[in-house]
């Protein structure tokens, strides 16, 4: 029988709608069923391409045993933490604080007022290798609650009470100390022979190479530029990126970048093309656009819906298995292509008979760089028979707060390009998330099928700002800056820590948790602080608006005093910073009609403040009856010319 799961919005929910557990969303009938039978919550925060999340699902709770434990002494309530980043993030804090480590599947114990008494991860179903499993897990906690109530539950106080003590963290006047710390601690950590930072597990944290690269174009470092290149030469090559699919997944399990964990997510995406995109500007080495390409096309082709947003990722598992999608043996390559062109296939991608993955091969351009242009007529062939082969599960769910992220790496990618499907694709995107995610100027921050769920969270306002401020800057539209400005300004009123400043992931009228998140650290993602600091240093740049220069200061400020003590975990911020401290060329580009704005490639530099007036006037005349442009470099400003100055 199915349980209370039906009709939610989340691929996630709806993946356990037809389990043995009578599972509830995170609602207030499943506390009020706690409370009204004195029973425990159970816990369980995912998301649907998540690897452990599928085994523990399929080890208990597909299985009827552990089921009737759930279903008899407890109430058992699932959340998708990318639908629901505020209880993630709270829950997450609550785990990490109990164990010392994190991640996904997130399991807890709560008491029907949402106090967690007990953290943990996967649990197996059977106790193994030191492991509590279910079956005895279970039975322990319900016996506890029952006969040692007050012991049992000792520890949530203590833990809710540290969580609530927000670190004091007084704000302080951003400067260039901030960045040349970040720099060291990245030298410090960098991988000097396979790119990248620490050692494995690795993640790509494209905001990262973004940071980099701009610290070596504004700072004039040539070991920034250096350590951002390396790394994105080798994500590249290795398996972590796709040779035959395009794309990247979320993670390396190796300092090579050679085996990844397959899912392969949105935001990573994005946040890699923006990376890529920025590389080819200030190099114009072919290969960074040519990864760029391939991710966009990856992109249109995987995650793109018909109604023109974008999914939330794909699968790691196939078939039950992890990576089999991705994996080949050398005959199977030979028996698609034939035997020269497989021939010539398995030696440029390494696919051997020994393989580099259970047996089989992921195809990698390590060792060595072997030039794969001869290959690229085989793709669409490879890629039809992966397809039929195994087929991957995609989370359809529609997130505000990535689609922003991809609209913004799309815009840059037509920016660099010149190439009109990018923008188009941005475009619809931010067409379709107008239609069914903005009320007003409020937003939601999901859907699935034209469904919408929960209300949207900092991260929806910033990462939609964003991208709409970059679509903005591509086609100099006011419409964009202008609902940019309307989001951001709802973000000031509603999610505004006026005491302590900075801004929380929830607005003032959600539905309140235990504590009111806030998230100012960037992870595999740029927190929605960060990236609010980084749209209003735009904002004032593109408007002029004294409003927005205050805004931005105030949010640098803030920010600067929680990046003091680890700024490599701010790189968004430190973005921003850049941006505010070396300000970016002014463009003034005056024609008589929006049809003699230079075509794109526009020769300015990516970060340029560009603006347009089709109005010539004494303040904005024209030269020669041409196009005119008036650039400004720092606090010089060039003369009028007809031809923007290199």
């Amino acid at each position: 029988m199915p349980n209370h799961l039906q009709g939610q919005t989340s691929p996630y929910l709806l993946q356990h709608t037809d389990n043995p557990v009578d599972w509830y969303p995170w609602c207030e009938e499943a506390f009020e069923k706690a409370r009204r039978e004195d029973k425990p919550i159970f816990l369980s925060i995912g998301y649907s391409t998540c690897h452990w999340c599928h085994v523990m699902a399929h080890e208990s709770f597909e299985d009827r045993e552990v089921a009737d434990l759930l279903n008899q002494g407890f109430v058992s309530i699932k959340v998708d933490r990318e639908e629901r980043p505020d209880i993630d993030s709270l829950y997450m804090a609550v785990c990490q604080a109990f164990t010392g480590s994190g991640g996904w599947p997130t399991t807890l114990f709560l008491t029907p007022d949402q106090k967690p008494f007990f953290a943990g991860t996967y649990f197996p179903k059977e106790s193994q290798r030191g492991m509590p499993g279910m079956l005895h897990l279970l039975p322990a906690v319900l016996r506890a609650w029952r006969e040692d109530r007050d012991r049992l539950l000792a520890p949530a106080d203590q833990v809710i009470a540290l969580l609530r003590e927000e670190k004091p963290s007084a704000a302080q006047r951003p400067d260039d100390k901030l960045l040349l710390k970040a720099l060291s601690l990245w030298r410090a950590s960098y991988d000097t022979v396979w790119g990248g930072f620490g050692s494995a597990p690795k993640f790509p944290m494209g905001h990262n190479l973004w940071c980099l690269l701009t610290c070596g174009e504004k700072l004039e470092d040539p070991t920034a530029l250096a350590m951002a290149e390396k790394t994105l030469e080798h994500l590249y090559q290795g398996g972590i990126f796709d040779h035959i699919g395009g794309g990247f997944s979320r993670y390396s399990t190796d300092r090579q970048f050679l085996i990844p964990h397959f899912e392969k997510m949105l935001y990573d995406n994005a946040l890699l093309m923006l990376a890529y995109c920025k590389a080819y500007s200030l190099t114009q080495r072919e290969l960074y656009k040519e990864v760029a390409l391939q991710t966009a096309d990856y992109v249109l082709r995987e995650l793109t819906l018909p109604s023109g947003a974008f999914a939330s990722a794909q699968d790691a598992d196939s078939q039950g298995q992890e990576g089999s999608y991705y994996a080949f043996r050398p005959e199977e390559i030979l028996q698609v292509l034939g035997e020269k062109d497989g021939e010539i296939f398995n030696q440029c991608y390494h696919i051997s008979p020994q393989g580099n993955f259970e047996g089989k091969s992921i195809p990698t351009l390590i060792p060595g760089d072997t030039s794969a242009e001869r290959c690229v007529d085989f793709l669409p062939k490879l890629r039809a028979y992966r397809r039929q082969r195994y087929p991957l599960h995609r989370d359809d769910k529609v997130l505000t707060s990535w689609n922003g992220l991809m609209i913004a790496a799309m815009a840059w990618l037509y920016r660099v390009t010149g190439q009109i499907l990018f923008l188009k694709a941005a475009q619809r995107a931010w067409k379709y998330l107008e239609q069914y995610h903005r009320q007003g100027d409020a937003l939601f921050a999901s859907s699935l099928e034209e469904q919408t769920g929960p209300k949207g969270f900092l991260e929806d306002y910033a990462f939609l700002s964003l991208g709409l401020v970059t679509l903005y800057e591509v086609t100099l539209e006011p419409g964009y800056l202008d609902q940019a400005q309307a989001f951001c300004r709802k973000v000031q009123a509603d999610f505004a820590d006026r005491e302590r400043g900075g801004f929380y992931l929830t607005a003032k009228d959600s539905d309140p948790l235990l504590i009111r998140p806030k998230e100012t650290a960037d992870g595999a993602l740029p927190s929605g602080n960060t990236t609010m600091a980084y749209v209003l240093v735009r904002l004032a740049h593109l408007t002029r608006d004294e409003a927005w220069a205050q805004a931005a200061q105030q949010q640098l400020s803030f920010l600067a005093g929680q990046a003091a003590s680890y700024p490599t975990a701010y790189p968004m911020y430190l973005l921003a910073l850049l941006e505010h401290a070396y300000p970016p060329e002014e463009v003034t580009v005056t024609a008589k009609t929006a049809r003699d704005l230079p075509q794109q490639p526009w020769p300015f530099p990516l970060d340029a403040v560009v603006t347009f007036h089709d109005a010539p006037s004494d303040l904005h005349p024209l030269v020669n009856d041409q196009t005119t442009y008036a650039v400004c470099r720092g606090n010089t400003c060039l003369p009028l010319t007809n031809h923007y100055p290199q």
